[in-house]
Order: structure tokens, then sequence, then C-alpha cells
């Protein structure tokens, strides 16, 4: 595919806070029918974006509701992220039902495992990175053909503290978030001239049903609140407005970029 390298768009002439406004544009989400997902396909129909949700269990419409409800179109589409052929089929998907067009691909979809590395296998190893590394690059590989030759598009991938920090009896979930910000990074770096923006948000400790198990030990939970400044776990609606930033003319001069969202965690 040969396409033309053209400077970056210029951020809007407008008003500030309609450089926010996502009126107009589609989304395709990964992961978001529940927790930090369903807060930011939520937040993007709330601006404005009509939303794609590619999910594995198709019977929960509870963000789908939420988006209609906002007066937004929402369509779910069933996508397992462990089955390579779904991943790499899934925006040919939402391209048919979202009018041929995909504006904003965001990839929230992810799993994690706490285990002690001497007990990691193979098949743990492949289940983990395949869903939060692979599937999610075969995704932005499909939107970059896509969002080339219209020379625009957003792109937000999840990653996580972990990408930095390593973690505890997490290495595979640790390996791929920090693929995915280098992808992010790799990706930004070809993509930018064609006026594509590619980047990511890491979340810190988060309270939704990934970490119920590590929430319910009060030492842990405390442990975690300790090493916090802000004293306190997160929740999916801090993801609201920096999604919004990150997916909207706001952020036109910025990719590449891995915002973390951890209540000063990092910094401490």
């Amino acid at each position: 595919m040969t396409v033309l390298h053209t400077e970056g768009a210029q951020t809007p002439s407008v008003p500030s806070l309609e450089l926010f406004s996502l009126k107009g544009k589609n989304v395709l989400i990964t992961g978001g029918s529940r927790g930090i997902g369903a807060a930011m396909a939520i937040a993007l129909a709330q601006a404005g974006a009509s939303i794609c949700l590619a999910q594995n269990n198709t019977s929960n419409t509870t963000t789908a509701d939420a988006v209609t409800s906002l007066g937004r179109k929402a369509v779910i589409l069933p996508c397992n992220l462990r089955d390579m052929e779904q991943a790499k089929a899934i925006f040919g998907q939402a391209l048919a039902v979202m009018d041929d067009r995909i504006d904003v691909l965001v990839n929230c979809g992810g799993l994690l495992q706490r285990k002690d590395s001497t007990d990691i296998t193979e098949e743990d190893w492949d289940n983990i990175v395949d869903v939060n590394l692979k599937a999610l690059f075969f995704i932005c590989q499909a939107a970059g053909r896509h969002m080339i030759p219209r020379r625009q598009g957003k792109i937000l991938n999840v990653a996580s503290l972990n990408s930095f920090i390593g973690g505890d009896r997490v290495a595979t979930y640790a390996a791929s978030k920090g693929g995915v910000t280098q992808v992010t990074k790799a990706l930004s770096n070809e993509w930018a001239k064609y006026n594509i923006q590619v980047n990511a948000i890491a979340p810190g400790s988060v309270a939704t049903d990934i970490n119920t198990d590590l929430r319910s030990d009060p030492a842990q939970y405390a442990a975690r609140v300790a090493r916090c400044p802000s004293r306190r776990w997160g929740t999916p609606a801090d993801f609201a407005g920096p999604t919004v930033f990150l997916c909207s003319d706001a952020s036109q001069y910025i990719t590449g970029e891995i915002l973390v969202i951890d209540g000063g965690q990092m910094a401490s």
C-alpha cells in the first residue's frame, strides 16, 4: 500500500470545550462490557460517539444499554480475544456495522493471572500474552490499514502500572503490558505522519472485578493504599476524562505517550 506522507492535522481553532467533542465519531472498543472499559465506552458516548463493543460475553448488555440511553448508537459484536482469527476479523466486522468508518479504536480487553513465576506454564504464558498483546497488535494493524488512507484516527491502548514496575506474582501480565507500551510507541512512530495518534493509559490499583481477590485481603488492600499518595484505590470513573481527552481533538499533538493513572504511585 503506497500512501503519501502528509503533515499532521492542526488542533482546530475552536472554543476549548469543543475540542473534547466526539460528535459523529465511531468507536470500536474491546473489553468495554465492564470495569474500566465500560467507563471508557460510556464516557466516549457522553462526548457524542457511537460505540461498537467487541466482547466475549454478548449477553452482557449493561454498557450497550447505557450508551443507547444517551441517544447514541451501540452495537455488540462477539469476539474472543484468545481466538486470533476472531481478533483479526473484528475490525472488519465493526466497519460493516458502523457505516464503513471507525474513527477511534480503544483496546481495553485483557487478562490478569496471579501465580508464582516458578509455576507458570507455557499455556499460562500464551493465554495472557495472546489476549493482552498479540490480539491488541493485530487489531491495531487492522485499524492502521483503515486509518492510514483516511489520514486520521485515534488509537488508545490500555497498558498498566505493571508495564513499569513489574508487580508481584504477575510475570506474564507485566510482560504483556510492557509489550503494550512498546507497541504503542512503535505504532506512534510509524503512523504520526498519517495524522494517527497512538497513545496508552496505564492504570494503577483500580477497584474492578479483575482484582476482587486481592482487595478482599485486608493486608493487601491496606498495603496498596499505603503505597499510593492519594491514599485510595482508583475507580473506573477516574478514566472517563483521560479517555475523552486522548480520543478527541484536544490531544491532537500528543502521540506515543503512556499516561499513568495511579493516584501518584509511580511518582512516590
